[in-house]
């Protein structure tokens, strides 16, 4: 069966159409009044066909639909072709203005009037109320809502709260390694509802759990699950014959029981390294549906228990979710960009995913030997063949409890920095996808790449200009802050200008079309999936196109005034920020506005006299009226939204804050498997009681107009 699709578009000299279809690319024909052609086929009857139509120039993408076209190819047809008359579907104007929260009414906008919302930035994990057990819960949400709805506030931003249960220790506090990108984490759950019973030895363990100044991660996740199974003892039989039960499995069964066979695995062999999951009676270490379906009828209760505690997860998170919309207010969640190698999606989707390649970041202000995240590369190329069908799902999932979402790393979705499984540092890592440079190309050049790769010692393998692409022999990349090697400083004069300009291309500019198109595959098929209002953090060594496709699609931009995106400024100015966009004081990664004040003397004398316009000696410390003054300004931007950690409202009141700064950072991203384990130091209930603060910041708020 054949299908022909027919669309009107006026191009200009040089460009053509094509039709996008399941990762291939079908050229399109050129006919009177504009309208171009195209044919799919060999068809089945009663297959939905989804595609969508690209602009190409000069053999990139420039251009592409906002949203697929989808026909169903009947069972039978008259001469066995389906016509479809189509017409461009262009990005929506105003699309932030069109997504779930103002489409669902939770947020209003005025003709004429530029709306904007002011909201803080918290981990769950960080939330402390009277009945939480030692760790935030989704069940303490509904009291920040409660805060949030009495300062003016609309939104809430949280960390991922996907499950990160690996090793059982506190290296799975870190929560952008998930074992599961759809799974809850069984942390946040509120232990009573979901049948635990609050007897003595619950009392006791929350009393002294929860008076702990951080969490405690091994422990308190050790006590819920014990607490867990015996409620599934009790309840776990009568929850699953429910109706709703059951509904909730059927509709999750794609991702929730692969999920639970990792966790009975897990549990089991005593590792999430899949790869280990083999005895001489069976071996799961390459996953197969039947084999993995056969083992888990032999497990029922174990992969019961499982499913049972996502249920109630959903339950609490939908709850909560539900509350702050009665109230006005969201909550902003986080697309990790990164995967674990031992995750249950990498276990189920092997194909889906480069193991031998680990994604990182290049060098930058927060670490000089640049990060290596560990998490496997995708392989875009077979996620294309289906529509990129499990990224659409795992945010269709993501958008049952979040309105917004913060894109992790949007730089992912354009390149990635990708680095050798052998290799540890940063360092020797290079763009993917890229256009390195070929040995001849470096020759013509006056470079050999074999000789200035090659270190003195293996002590200093990292002392090179240039790396060789690890799956192309003889292709080659500028090695990242090659100028720091001694191989730099023994060029001549000469050379290093040679290599200057051939690294200042390839990292500034050789890539800018090239990365667009990359970007421009995939993000549509993503951003258009969910009504969710999108937000980048596009933060670090940005390329010219990123900024070009977040305005083109709409995608709200991070402003952070520590970390200027012109050339030659010491701090942002705030009052320039662009409407579209999110501005912070600080991120997760970075120290809170009063622990940043002692970071460097002389860039908080720079800050005190060139920002804040202060004279006399700087301040040593960062006073309830700095901060005050900071806090205005960020809330006076013409950014859309402004999302303050909650250490940075807190910093405002002498009496609230927290006495030691130094204790109020979540992560530190150059210390490798840090302990997230910040805490509130007060309870919500203790927050909400703070008449004259919450008055304040709710006045500081309405007076900037949002």
């Amino acid at each position: 069966m054949k299908l022909i699709t027919r669309v009107e578009y006026y191009t200009r000299w040089g460009e053509e159409l094509f039709l996008r279809a399941y990762g291939s690319l079908f050229p399109m024909k050129y006919g009177p009044g504009s309208v171009w052609t195209a044919e799919m086929d060999g068809l089945e009857p009663g297959r939905n066909v989804e595609y969508r139509y690209e602009l190409h120039y000069g053999g990139l993408c420039r251009r592409t639909e906002w949203k697929s076209h989808c026909v169903l190819m009947p069972q039978e047809c008259a001469g066995g072709e389906v016509v479809a008359e189509d017409s461009w579907n262009d990005v929506p104007q105003e699309l932030p203005l069109q997504s779930s929260p103002f489409r669902d009414g939770v947020y209003r906008s005025c003709p004429g009037h530029l709306w904007k919302g002011a909201g803080t930035a918290v981990p769950v994990f960080s939330l402390r109320s009277e009945s939480s057990f030692g760790v935030g819960e989704f069940h303490d949400l509904k009291l920040l809502v409660d805060w949030a709805a009495a300062t003016g506030q609309k939104i809430i931003q949280l960390l991922p709260v996907n499950d990160t249960t690996m090793t059982g220790t506190k290296e799975d506090s870190y929560p952008y390694n998930a074992n599961s990108s759809f799974a809850l984490h069984p942390q946040f759950m509120y232990l009573p509802e979901a049948g635990v019973e609050e007897d003595g030895e619950y009392l006791r363990l929350r009393t002294e759990l929860n008076s702990l100044p951080a969490v405690d991660y091994e422990r308190v996740n050790r006590e819920k699950h014990r607490m867990l199974r015996k409620a599934f003892e009790r309840k776990g039989a009568g929850t699953m014959r429910t109706k709703a039960y059951r509904a909730f499995v059927s509709e999750n069964e794609d991702w929730l029981m692969p999920y639970a066979a990792f966790c009975v695995l897990r549990d089991e062999f005593g590792t999430a390294d899949f790869s280990l999951w083999k005895t001489d009676g069976m071996d799961f270490s390459v996953y197969d549906k039947a084999a993995v379906d056969k083992y888990v009828s032999g497990h029922r209760k174990e992969a019961g228990y499982y499913c049972y505690i996502q249920y109630h997860l959903h339950l609490q998170l939908s709850e909560a979710r539900d509350y702050a919309r009665s109230k006005g207010i969201v909550f902003k969640g986080d697309l990790p960009i990164g995967v674990s190698r031992t995750s249950a999606d990498a276990w189920v989707n092997r194909h889906l995913f480069n193991l031998d390649s680990q994604a990182g970041a290049p060098p930058d202000s927060f670490s000089a030997d640049g990060q290596n995240w560990g998490f496997p590369t995708y392989n875009w190329d077979e996620m294309a063949k289906d529509g990129y069908a499990w990224w659409r799902s795992r945010l269709r999932t993501m958008s049952r409890y979040f309105d917004a979402f913060r894109i992790d790393h949007i730089l992912g979705f354009f390149r990635i920095w990708e680095i050798p499984v052998p290799e540890k540092s940063g360092l020797m890592g290079h763009f993917s996808p890229a256009l390195p440079y070929s040995a001849g190309e470096l020759a013509q050049m006056g470079f050999e790449p074999e000789a200035v790769r090659k270190s003195p010692s293996p002590e200093r393998s990292a002392d090179v200009l240039f790396i060789e692409d690890p799956h192309r022999k003889g292709w080659w990349y500028p090695r990242i802050a090659a100028h720091s090697t001694s191989a730099y400083s023994g060029l001549n004069d000469c050379m290093k200008q040679v290599f200057n300009r051939l690294y200042d291309d390839f990292f500034y500019h050789r890539h800018n079309a090239f990365w667009k198109e990359s970007a421009m595959r995939k993000l549509p098929a993503l951003l258009s999936e969910t009504g969710m209002l999108a937000c980048g953090e596009d933060l670090g060594m940005i390329p010219g196109c990123v900024p070009e496709v977040m305005s083109e699609y709409h995608i709200l931009s991070l402003e952070i005034q520590r970390m200027p995106k012109s050339a030659g400024q010491a701090f942002a100015d705030t009052a320039h920020y662009p409407y579209y966009s999110v501005c912070t004081t600080s991120t997760h990664d970075m120290n809170p506005l009063r622990a940043w004040w002692n970071e460097d003397r002389q860039v908080t004398e720079r800050f005190w006299h060139e920002v804040l316009h202060g004279t006399g000696e700087t301040p040593r410390d960062c006073t309830p009226e700095i901060c005050e003054n900071i806090v205005r300004m960020h809330l006076y931007s013409p950014s859309m939204l402004t999302v303050l950690p909650l250490q940075d409202w807190l910093s405002v009141d002498g009496a609230l804050r927290f006495p030691d700064p130094e204790a109020e950072r979540i992560n530190v991203p150059a210390i490798p498997r840090y302990y997230w384990r910040y805490r509130m130091h007060l309870t919500l209930e203790n927050l909400l009681s703070q008449d004259g603060f919450n008055s304040r910041i709710r006045e500081m708020i309405a007076a900037s107009g949002r």
